[in-house]
C-alpha cells in the first residue's frame, strides 16, 4: 500500500498497539501505509505542504536488529510496536532515534563543565484513549508530488533500517530508507552523531524517466531552553521573512492558545489566512484563534512580511516565521542555561523559526524554540532520474 498524502500539519501522533505478530525480517514486511496531504494557498502563491499522520506501524523485531546491527555503538530497545535505536559515543554524546517513525527524541551533548545536557525538547503525554502522545525532538515532514503521467502524491512515513556505520570512538551513522509503492521515489534519511554535532540528512531520488518531482517539507527541531525570555538568535540580521501560522506536524508542540493575544500580532494573521479559505493543513489547530480574530482589522501583505533588523534577535515573544534569505549557519543562545547551539543547513533555502513566547513557567512544557530547514514557500524540483540532498546540523560548541 502506498504511503499516500496527509495534512503536513495534523493532530498529535500516537504509538498504536498492533495485534499482528512480528515479522522475522525487518525489511521483508516493510509496509507503506497511508499519509495525507493538503494544499496551502494565499493571495499570491499556491503550493502543497506535507504532513504525517498517526500510522499503524508493523511491529519491529528488536532481536533481529540486535543480532544484525550491534557493535557500532548502537543498541536497540523495544517500546510497544516501536523501537528506539540508542546511539552513544565514548565522549558522552548520545542520541535516541525512534523506529519506524524516524523521530529523534533525545540528543545529549557533553559540556565544558564535564556534565551532559539535553539539547532537544520532547514531551510525552497520554491521549484520551490511553495512547502515548510524543511531541518535539527532531522530526521530518516531506511531501513528494508529480503531475506527469502516473501522478504521485506520497510521503515517507515508515522508515526501514538500512545500515549502521562507524564506531563509538569517532562517529556513528544510521541510514533509514523508504520508497513509494511503485519504486519511483526513494528517500534516505541519514542520522549522524559526531563528538560535537548531530546531523540529519535527506537524500531523495527521482527514478522516473519523464516526470518532474516536487518536494515540499521541513526538518523541524525543538531546541530546549530555560525560557524563550532568555533565548536569542544570533546572526539573522538582514534576512527577509514571512509570518506564517505554525507547522502542525504530528510531532509539533504548539501551545493551544498560540496567537490569541493581540499584542503579538499573529491572531489577526491567522484569522486572515483562515478567512481566505485556507485548507486544514497549515494552521489547522488554530481555528479558535481565527474565530477570535475575525472582527480584527486585516493586516496587509506588507505587514505579514519584512526584514529582520536585529542581529541578536530576542525570542521572548510569540513568533512563527519563514526566513527566505537567512545565513547557512547561525546560533541559538540560552542565557538562562549559559548554553548555545549552532544551527546549519545545506540544500534547503528556507529557515522556519517558531517561539511559543515566554508567558509560561521556566523549564516547562513550552520551554523551547523551533528551527526548521525548509522548502515551504518554494518547492524543490527534481528532474527525471535526478537526486537531491538536504542537511541540517546541530552543533555543540560547548566542549
Amino acid at each position: 500500500m502506498a504511503c499516500n498524502s496527509l495534512s503536513l500539519f495534523s493532530p498529535n501522533y500516537f504509538i498504536p498497539i498492533s495485534t499482528k505478530p512480528p515479522s522475522k525480517h525487518l525489511f521483508s514486511s516493510h509496509t507503506y501505509l497511508p499519509c495525507n496531504f493538503s494544499q496551502y494557498c494565499n493571495s499570491s502563491r499556491e503550493f502543497p505542504l506535507p504532513s504525517v499522520a498517526s500510522i499503524p506501524y508493523q511491529p519491529i523485531n528488536v532481536d533481529y536488529l540486535e543480532e544484525e546491527f550491534s557493535g557500532h555503538g548502537v543498541t536497540f530497545e523495544g517500546i510497544g510496536d516501536s523501537c528506539v535505536a540508542k546511539m552513544g559515543l565514548e565522549n558522552g554524546s548520545t542520541v535516541n532515534l525512534m523506529l519506524p517513525s524516524g523521530l529523534i527524541s533525545s540528543y545529549k551533548a557533553p559540556m565544558w563543565h564535564g556534565g551532559k545536557v539535553e539539547l532537544l525538547h520532547t514531551s510525552v503525554s497520554e491521549d484520551e484513549n490511553g495512547g502515548a502522545v510524543i511531541q518535539g525532538g527532531v522530526s521530518l515532514a516531506l511531501n513528494c508530488s508529480s503531475d506527469g503521467d502516473g501522478e504521485v502524491s506520497w510521503s515517507p512515513c515508515n522508515w526501514a533500517l538500512r545500515s549502521i556505520r562507524g564506531d563509538a570512538q569517532e562517529s556513528i551513522q544510521v541510514e533509514l530508507i523508504d520508497r513509494d509503492s511503485e519504486n519511483n521515489i526513494e528517500v534516505k534519511y541519514i542520522v549522524t552523531l559526531k563528538k560535537d554535532m548531530l546531523s540529519s540528512e535527506l537524500v531523495v531520488s527521482n527514478s522516473k524517466s519523464s516526470s518532474l518531482l516536487q518536494l515540499t517539507g521541513s526538518i523541524v527541531s525543538h531546541l530546549v531552553v530555560s525560557t524563550p525570555d532568555a533565548t536569542y538568535a544570533l546572526g539573522l540580521e538582514g534576512s527577509d521573512f514571512f509570518n506564517r501560522s505554525p507547522l502542525l506536524t504530528n510531532f509539533a508542540l504548539v501551545p493551544p492558545d498560540f496567537g490569541q493575544k493581540k499584542e503579538f500580532g499573529l491572531g489577526q494573521i491567522l484569522g486572515q489566512m483562515t478567512l481566505k479559505g485556507l485548507s486544514s493543513g497549515w494552521g489547522a489547530r488554530n481555528q479558535n484563534t481565527a474565530d477570535d480574530a475575525e472582527s480584527s482589522p486585516r493586516e496587509s501583505e506588507e505587514e505579514m512580511e519584512g526584514e529582520e533588523d536585529d542581529n541578536y534577535k530576542h525570542l521572548k515573544e510569540q513568533m512563527s516565521r519563514i526566513y527566505t534569505s537567512a545565513p547557512r549557519y547561525f546560533t541559538i543562545i540560552d542565557r538562562g542555561k549559559r548554553n548555545s547551539v549552532g544551527v546549519g543547513r545545506e540544500g534547503f533555502d528556507e529557515l522556519y523559526m517558531f517561539s511559543p513566547g515566554s508567558r509560561r513557567e521556566y523549564y516547562s512544557t513550552y520551554s523551547y524554540v523551533c528551527v526548521g530547514q525548509s522548502a515551504l514557500l518554494k518547492p524543490i524540483i527534481l528532474g527525471p532520474e535526478e537526486e537531491w540532498r538536504g542537511l541540517q546540523h546541530l552543533h555543540n560548541p560547548n566542549l
